[in-house]
């Protein structure tokens, strides 16, 4: 075989790996299951409902087109997409919306050059003349946008504002802009020099679940955290028995909103492990698994960051890189889904919010299970769904066969490229 025939070859070898890579997204687009679950193809099985949802965004680092929204049933009553990215969202006695968020193009960023992004809450009112618009923010300049935001805040009896800070990992509270209390994380765990230099521990959560009385989420460390006002640390679940630092991975491994359902159970979106998971503390003072729902309507879970068990004993799942939300029973089944444009963080079902003490399961209900991870193949996949939104259907087998037909894109390339160069000197003589 002669080098321009070796060229052509390249070409074809160029041509079949773009094959695999088409053949690939037009099969697992037409396989895909529906994710989409009306509440009127029960035949009124689910009640009418209406969920408040803060969606994160998407693009590159998921930091843009961030919006809230509420869907009535099956259509978005309304929306209000005017920052980079929206979290946490609660809805207050008033009607208007308790959103955290975190935008740039600020100029007044503090210790940081301009433009600078800023994080921290702001108040939605959903009937504003013209159409829901932001009537009050509250927020503070960060370094970068990317794990330092805020991603909870609560409102207090006392008219303050509980805040789960990221960027200098704290729990405080804040009043007519000033400061009054807060608990670092330094004073629990061993700190950097700079904890906004490093995404150190990732506070992502608190709920008050008593009078001065927190659950507070540390994602990295693979903890919660009951802290008091006066006392601090008082109780962990999942605490470290290693010296490592961090709690057992296989019990929670970098999970997101926490519900306290009461003395001895909590419910978490379990999301490094892609589950949502009831833990129940025992006898012996050990926290053991006693409810988990891992797939849906044929779909696993796949970075889940919102569960909240609802007063009629389902549960309300944020299933964030399957961009979808749905409700399901206490068997896992899906009675309810709706899929979203964009990745979504939290979402609330109106009126009841997020309850504390909501009902807890008694571990005779059916456990809903997914499919094992891939060595390699899934923690890149996990990866790649945190950093851009992904389909839903965009499972292991269709990342291998992509993987796959990209490599043999190369190879032909390759060959392409020798054959060229080492075949025109000679057309030259």
């Amino acid at each position: 075989m002669n080098n321009e025939s070796g060229g052509r070859t390249g070409v074809f070898v160029v041509l079949l790996g773009a094959g695999i890579v088409v053949a690939t997204l037009v099969v697992g687009a037409a396989l895909a299951p529906d994710i989409g679950v009306s509440a009127a193809s029960f035949g009124g099985a689910a009640p009418e409902n209406q969920t408040l949802v803060g969606s994160q965004g998407g693009g590159p680092g998921l930091h843009s087109y961030g919006s809230v929204y509420l869907v009535s049933n099956d259509t978005v009553s309304w929306r209000l997409s005017d920052s980079n990215s929206y979290f946490d969202v609660t809805r207050l006695r008033d009607g208007r919306i308790l959103a955290v968020f975190a935008d740039g193009g600020y100029d007044d960023c503090g210790p940081y050059a301009a433009p600078c992004s800023r994080t921290g809450y702001r108040i939605v009112d959903p009937e504003h003349e013209g159409g829901p618009a932001t009537v009050e923010e509250w927020s503070f300049p960060v370094r970068t946008v990317r794990n330092s935001e805020v991603h909870d805040v609560e409102p207090l009896d006392s008219g303050e504002m509980l805040v789960a800070d990221m960027e200098h990992e704290r729990v405080f509270t804040v009043r007519d802009g000033e400061v009054t209390w807060q608990w670092n994380a330094s004073s629990y765990y061993d700190a950097p020099a700079d904890p906004t230099k490093v995404d150190w521990l990732h506070i992502n959560d608190v709920d008050v679940i008593g009078e001065n009385r927190y659950l507070v989420s540390v994602r990295n460390a693979n903890q919660l955290l009951v802290v008091e006002r006066g006392s601090g640390v008082v109780d962990v679940i999942n605490e470290d028995t290693d010296g490592d630092g961090t709690g057992d991975p296989t019990l929670l491994r970098h999970q997101h909103n926490p519900q306290w359902l009461g003395e001895g159970a909590v419910l978490v979106a379990d999301s490094g492990n892609h589950r949502i998971v009831e833990l129940h503390e025992n006898e012996s003072g050990v926290w053991e698994v006693a409810w988990t729902v891992e797939s849906a309507s044929g779909v696993d879970l796949l970075w889940p960051r919102d569960a909240d068990r609802l007063p009629n004993g389902n549960t309300l799942v944020t299933d964030s890189a399957n961009r979808r939300i749905l409700e399901v029973n206490r068997t896992g089944s899906a009675i309810w889904s709706r899929e979203t444009d964009y990745i979504p963080y939290e979402a609330d079902r109106l009126p009841v919010g997020e309850l504390v003490g909501a009902p807890r399961s008694d571990g005779s209900e059916i456990v809903a299970t997914g499919t094992i991870d891939v060595p390699v193949v899934s923690p890149l996949l996990t990866t790649l769904r945190s950093s851009y939104p992904l389909p839903y259907w965009f499972t292991e087998g269709y990342l291998v066969s992509i993987l796959f037909g990209l490599g043999t894109m190369g190879v032909g390339v390759g060959l392409f490229v020798r054959d060229v160069v080492s075949w025109s000197p000679r057309r030259r003589e």
